[in-house]
């Protein structure tokens, strides 16, 4: 029976297409529940909105504006109507009664003003107060003057002494208060050209937008300032919950770096919490690190009880075979034979209860690593100088450059581990008369250790492969010790995980272990760690 191939039976488990459509799709949700974008959303709107709203309201009191305007025209028309009469009669010893005129069409709200160019004279300049009501101190009265002079509304009246113009003036008056030049009319008599300067205290045009910035209103000024303390309440939750997720972030890195919140540490979720709602979550985490340090402890505890365990009776059979050897005659090659298997089975279990143990050992480092300061510079000079008698006894020669004062934080027991494995790894591929050089410097904030032997190197094709547990390059014989029982206990010793230990307490720490093959020949293995 033929055998379709996987994308013939079953087409639907091989979604090229679709994975490569839903990358974008995944991105836009990771942005959408993203504090940061969310974060950056809203205030895009908290700037938006108040741009958007303020254009339309502004738009509505421009027209509010107009209509206030129009309607204060209107009024100085029918007023300076009712006055024209009056006016009409008026002449130079008329002038000091038409306060009193005045005074029948001015209210609380409303205030009148008369001004008057004789025919026999010309310019804006010849303008002046000949009334008033209620009555005004001369002060203000030449300071409105002025105004009226800048703003060119008596030279425009000047040239016809027609068209009724509307104004919005804010003119502040020396008894206090504020009032509003709304209109002035023009009335044309044989006298002269005459000018009524029609004005409001009233509320409604003291607290409208006419003669300053719609911004400036009371109105606008209130509804910012609502505005600004509900976006900074809001910011402030935001940022107070965004402060908080970082504060765990740094108490999660302090415990990973072994600092203030490491093993032993007194730091906390708890104590470091701000917001109340969060102190559930805090509380939550702190029972999950204390779980995963005891978990780790406990698993220390197991693989040393464990390997204590099972290395007594191994030792025992060990010392028990070597007084039946001696007891069987040298003619008995069967009996030598089963002594020897028994051997190397001790042998093999003995390196299975170290791999175990060691095992653990790597399990509970990465649940739980312990950090302290270590001195690497120094744990490297005195672990290069231990290797002495082990290159003495392989014909090799070590080359060491170490450079003071390199400071991480790891552990050293760790740390141990990790060059002893790259030590004896170099070492064990090394041809006779090799050199062995191991290397220590610190660069831009990393402790790099770097170990080179002068062996074979790697198969381009397995360097991939070299940090995953259980694979190994070694061939039979290959590194070994020539004496056979030598030989037996080290190839016994030898499960591919030394790398694979390496690497996983390396990244544990924070650091990256990288492998290559030299361009002169023999390999090279590099770790690199943050300093302290």
């Amino acid at each position: 029976m033929a055998l379709l191939p996987i994308e013939a039976r079953h087409p639907e488990r091989v979604p090229v297409r679709r994975v490569s459509m839903g990358l974008p799709k995944l991105r836009v949700r990771w942005l959408w529940r993203s504090l940061a974008s969310r974060l950056a959303l809203l205030t895009i709107v908290f700037l938006a909105v108040p741009v958007l709203i303020y254009d339309q309201f502004q738009r509505a009191d421009v027209t509010t504006q107009t209509l206030l305007l129009q309607s204060a025209q209107r009024q100085g028309e029918l007023i300076a109507r009712a006055l024209e009469p009056d006016l009409s009669r008026a002449n130079r010893a008329a002038l000091p009664h038409l306060g009193s005129v005045l005074g029948r069409f001015a209210d609380e709200n409303t205030r009148l003003k008369l001004l008057v160019r004789p025919r026999t004279m010309s310019g804006s300049e010849a303008f002046f107060y000949v009334g008033a009501a209620p009555s005004v101190p001369t002060d203000d009265l030449n300071a409105e003057r002025r105004q009226l002079l800048e703003q060119g509304v008596l030279d425009r009246l000047g040239a016809s002494c027609a068209g009724n113009a509307p104004l919005a003036l804010r003119l502040p008056r020396s008894s206090g208060g504020m009032e509003i030049l709304t209109s002035v009319t023009p009335v044309n008599t044989e006298f002269g050209c005459w000018a009524l300067v029609t004005s409001h205290t009233a509320g409604g045009y003291l607290e409208s937008s006419l003669g300053r910035p719609y911004w400036s209103t009371p109105v606008v000024q209130a509804a910012a300032l609502i505005y600004v303390g509900m976006a900074a309440l809001v910011m402030a939750v935001l940022l107070g919950v965004w402060r908080n997720l970082h504060r765990f972030r740094d108490l999660a890195r302090d415990i990973v770096s072994g600092g203030i919140g490491g093993e032993g540490g007194q730091g906390s979720f708890t104590a470091r919490n701000t917001v109340p709602e969060l102190s559930g979550v805090a509380e939550d985490f702190d029972r999950l690190v204390d779980t995963l340090r005891e978990s780790a402890r406990s698993l220390r505890r197991a693989a040393e009880d464990n390997a204590h365990a099972f290395k007594t009776p191994i030792a025992v059979i060990r010392q028990s075979v070597e007084p039946l050897r001696r007891s069987l005659s040298g003619g008995d090659h069967r009996s030598q034979r089963a002594l020897t298997m028994i051997e190397k089975s001790v042998d093999k279990l003995d390196g299975l209860v170290s791999f175990a143990r060691r095992m653990d050992e790597a399990a509970a480092d990465l649940i739980a690593p312990p950090r302290r300061r270590v001195d690497l510079s120094d744990l490297v000079e005195r672990m290069a100088g231990g290797y002495t008698s082990l290159l003495a006894e392989r014909q090799l020669h070590m080359r060491s450059r170490i450079e003071s004062g390199v400071v991480v934080r790891a552990s050293e027991d760790i740390l141990e581990t990790v060059i002893e494995n790259l030590v004896e790894n170099a070492v064990s591929f090394s041809p006779q008369e090799g050199t062995v050089s191991v290397r220590l410097t610190a660069d831009g904030g990393w402790a790099e250790l770097v170990v080179e032997d002068e062996g074979p190197g790697v198969d381009p094709a397995n360097l991939p492969r070299i940090f995953e547990r259980y694979f190994s390059q070694r061939e039979p014989g290959r590194g070994m010790p020539e004496d056979e029982t030598a030989q037996n206990q080290a190839e016994a010793t030898h499960f591919g995980i030394g790398l694979w230990i390496v690497r996983r307490n390396i990244e544990a720490f924070g650091g990256k272990v990288r492998a290559e093959n030299r361009p002169t020949g023999g390999f090279r293995m590099t770790v690199a760690l943050p300093q302290a």
